[in-house]
C-alpha cells in the first residue's frame, strides 16, 4: 500500500527557505517519478514540481522556476523539494504525489499523504 508522509512544512517571512521532505514506503521508489503538488485555500491542485525515477531529470512550473529546486535520495525513499525565495502567494498546503511511471510525463495520482501547510507571510 502505498504510503507519503510529507514534512518541513511552516511559517516563514517572505524571501525566506523552507526544505520540504516526503518519505514514501509501500512501492518500489526508485521505478517512480515523482511530484510535488499543491493547494492554495479555496483554490484546486496545482502541479509545482516533477522529477523522474533515476532524479537525473527535472520540471517546474511557471510560478516556481528558478525559486524551487526538487531532488530525490533513492536510497532513503525520499523526495525533497528545497523553497528559496518565498513568496505570500506560496501558500499553501504541499504534498507528494507518485507518477503512474518513471516518468513525471505520464502525470501523477491523487496525493496520498495529509501533505504540510507553508505559510508565507511577515
Amino acid at each position: 500500500q502505498v504510503q507519503l508522509v510529507e514534512s518541513g512544512g511552516g511559517l516563514v517571512q517572505p524571501g525566506g527557505s523552507l526544505r520540504l521532505s516526503c518519505a514514501a514506503t509501500g512501492f518500489t521508489f526508485s521505478a517512480y517519478a515523482m511530484n510535488w503538488v499543491r493547494q492554495a485555500p479555496g483554490k484546486g491542485l496545482e502541479w509545482v514540481s516533477g522529477i523522474n525515477s533515476g532524479g537525473s531529470t527535472t520540471r517546474y512550473s511557471e510560478s516556481v522556476k528558478g525559486r524551487f529546486t526538487i531532488s530525490r535520495d533513492n536510497a532513503k525513499n525520499t523526495v525533497y523539494l528545497q523553497m528559496n525565495r518565498l513568496k505570500p502567494e506560496d501558500t499553501a498546503v504541499y504534498s507528494c504525489a507518485k507518477s503512474p511511471s518513471s516518468t513525471y510525463h505520464s502525470g501523477y495520482d491523487p496525493p496520498k499523504g495529509q501533505g504540510t501547510q507553508v505559510t508565507v507571510s511577515s
